[in-house]
């Protein structure tokens, strides 16, 4: 599966490159150069299986041959496995037409958990297969941030810095952030709001020397496998 930006003059990129890149050079969107098509069977197929089978089969094709069938099978199982559901995200009925579906039974009783868990795998895994490490930058208003550093604390690979408004998140956000003491999270306040944060986040990806120097890569809903 190759990737192209939405301004057009980036290069042509793999998956596991787009994974690790976050913004194109040119500071577009990257998309799927050509969109995977399931068929009605393959969607019927579906129906009634685990979350995390469904996963699999959605994203594979968005994968491809970046990443070995086995090793990606792990990992999408290992992220599901840290949610308190065993449906991970299940639908409940509120009334007759009426449905709720459950996003709060990750790690960080966030929504964010459900990409973020995964996120993390696919993103240490790619670095160690190529001897990298690299540093996550991203802004939050509260939620991404937690669920980032949880699902990226202690990797090996990784090295996360979130930016967050001073004083603008709640109480428990902000415990959820500050309060972990593995040596890859830092936590950053800043003094202004939210599009603040998300600008100086924006001016490091635009900074190509310091993003080579630091192997930026981000979290964020730029990062096309998120």
């Amino acid at each position: 599966m190759n990737y192209v930006s939405t301004r057009g003059t980036a290069p042509v990129a793999g998956f596991s490159d787009v994974l690790l890149a976050g913004l194109a050079r040119d500071g577009g969107l990257y998309v799927p150069q050509e969109w995977p098509q399931f068929s009605a069977a393959e969607i019927r197929a579906m129906a009634g299986k685990p979350y995390g089978e469904v996963a699999k089969a959605v994203l594979a094709p968005f994968v491809g041959d970046a990443i070995a069938v086995a090793d990606f099978s792990r990992m999408v199982d290992e992220a599901y496995a840290t949610f308190r559901h065993d449906a991970v995200t299940p639908l409940v009925q509120a009334g007759p037409n009426h449905f709720v579906l459950e996003l709060f039974h990750g790690p960080t009783l966030a929504f964010k958990d459900v990409a973020m868990q995964l996120l993390a795998r696919l993103m240490d895994h790619v670095l160690a297969e190529r001897g990298l490490r690299a540093t996550i930058v991203g802004a939050t208003s509260g939620d991404t941030g937690g669920a980032a550093i949880e699902a990226f604390r202690g990797r090996s690979n990784t090295d996360i810095f979130i930016l967050f408004p001073h004083g603008k998140v709640s109480p428990v956000q902000q415990r959820q952030m500050t309060g972990v003491s593995d040596a890859n999270v830092h936590a950053l306040a800043v003094e202004g709001n939210f599009d603040d944060c998300q600008a100086l986040v924006k001016a490091m990806f635009n900074d190509h020397a310091f993003r080579d120097q630091v192997q930026l890569s981000g979290v964020n809903s730029i990062n096309w496998a998120r």
